[in-house]
């Protein structure tokens, strides 16, 4: 028997427009609207669309054996609110089915927990709130922006109530060992640990169209075969390996949504393969095609439901760890100077901005947060690659840093002007006057 998990992240940043030192102090316009617009109906037409789709046929066509998870980010949610309308809709019917779960994540998709855990609980709770009043779930399982993550997170994700949490399955965490087995944390006490099966998982999102590959073209059939023979495959070299998985394991296959149409176009063959994917892998075992029996073998999980397993093992994760890029660690979003100082910078604001109880400095604020503002900065290079900047509007990432930094001089002269007007509303109440 094989189970599989699939989680797929759905988030697009509201992006900056080119803010310059002129702009300081006279427009306090951040986004470039335009763009946001352009690029979200272009994902919703190419990928959001035609995959959620794909996927409702999917179930159906499975009766409810296909079953997959997403977590939507709140900047993407307000997103497709303003100008893809449909997208919510269509991922409303998803979530009508009973066969798709929405996971919990920071509204803005943002790194509070690494600098403040009262910001990052207040954006944990509004995400809630949203996924709540938009799909009528409340969600169980807890997937932490970029999938950072170490031992004091699942223990701060379990004190909130969460009963699961993703993670990369990183190889220097594992020590040798599965991915794909149900794991515990350390000083946490029963929360349960997803670990994402990269290897499988970058087949997908990463390998999928490249020609080079020696595995290309990956059809469904050989897929399925080697999740079906070794669950711990590396580049699929020991995909000859006839270890059975069994009931105690499952397959976390977890990617950016935007593999579909998107990261790899419809030109590659990835949505016929998605389509054929699942209906190959629940045949496994069976001694006809009927993937509607009860007897079959193989089965999709949602993240709730493997969290229900039993803990067979503990990883111990003293440094965070996350899913980016070959050293998996913060060093994308915070590994030179300017990064860190544009992060120091923006929460050192904290105090001042809630003081201010200006509810659009607050929003314009947290949409700086979001994790994609400080990529956009990296000076290393990455083996990824393209896939990983492809939506990068900028040319360096110093044009980011200046963009960004720009902003946050206007962030601390609209905090001060609001002050002022805190006290000049306080001064009148005192004195009785204009009071209705």
């Amino acid at each position: 028997m094989v189970n599989i998990c699939m989680y797929f992240q759905v988030h697009q940043p509201f992006r900056l427009r080119n803010y310059t030192v002129f702009d300081i102090g006279n427009n306090s316009k951040y986004f470039d609207t335009k763009k946001n617009e352009e690029i979200c109906k272009k994902v919703a037409n190419k990928c959001y669309l035609p995959t959620n789709k794909i996927i409702l046929d999917l179930i159906k066509q499975t009766n409810g054996r296909f079953r997959v998870a997403f977590s939507i980010s709140g900047c993407a949610l307000e997103q497709f609110h303003l100008y893809s309308p449909e997208v919510i809709q269509s991922f409303r019917e998803l979530a009508n089915t009973g066969c798709v779960e929405f996971l919990s994540e920071t509204y803005y998709h943002s790194l509070a927990y690494l600098q403040s855990k009262e910001e990052f609980v207040k954006q944990v709770n509004l995400h809630k709130s949203a996924i709540k009043t938009i799909f009528g779930q409340e969600p169980t399982i807890f997937r932490n922006t970029e999938l950072i993550f170490n031992n004091e997170l699942a223990n701060f994700i379990e004190s909130l109530g969460y009963t699961g949490i993703l993670a990369e399955g990183a190889d220097h965490i594992l020590n040798e060992r599965s991915p794909n087995l149900i794991y515990g944390a350390t000083y946490s006490n029963n929360i349960k640990v997803l670990l994402k099966n990269y290897k499988l998982s970058d087949d997908i999102a990463f390998r999928f169209s490249n020609k080079d590959w020696k595995e290309w073209p990956l059809t469904a059939e050989k897929y399925v075969s080697w999740i079906n023979n070794n669950s711990n495959n590396n580049n699929n070299d020991n995909k000859d390996n006839n270890k059975d998985n069994g009931d105690d394991e499952t397959i976390n296959l977890f990617m950016d949504y935007e593999t579909f149409g998107e990261h790899q176009w419809e030109s590659t063959g990835i949505f016929d393969f998605l389509k054929q994917f699942p209906i190959e892998f629940l045949k496994l075992n069976k001694s006809n095609n009927n993937i509607n029996d009860d007897n079959n073998d193989n089965s999709f999980l949602l993240p709730s439901e493997v969290a229900k397993k039993n803990i067979k093992d503990i990883i111990d994760v003293h440094n965070f760890i996350s899913w980016a890029d070959i050293e998996r660690d913060l060093s994308a979003w915070l590994g030179n100077q300017i990064q860190r100082s544009a992060f120091h910078e923006l929460y050192q604001l904290e105090k001042e901005i809630t003081e201010t109880n200006d509810k659009k400095l607050m929003h314009d604020w947290r949409k700086l947060q979001t994790s994609d503002h400080f990529y956009y900065m990296c000076t290393k290079w990455f083996e990824d690659g393209d896939v990983h900047k492809y939506f990068n509007p900028y040319e360096s990432p110093y044009d980011a840093f200046i963009t960004f930094m720009n902003i946050l001089k206007d962030i601390k002269i609209r905090i001060r002007k609001a002050n002022e007007n805190n006290l000049k509303e306080k001064d009148i109440n005192e004195n009785n006057e204009l009071i209705i």
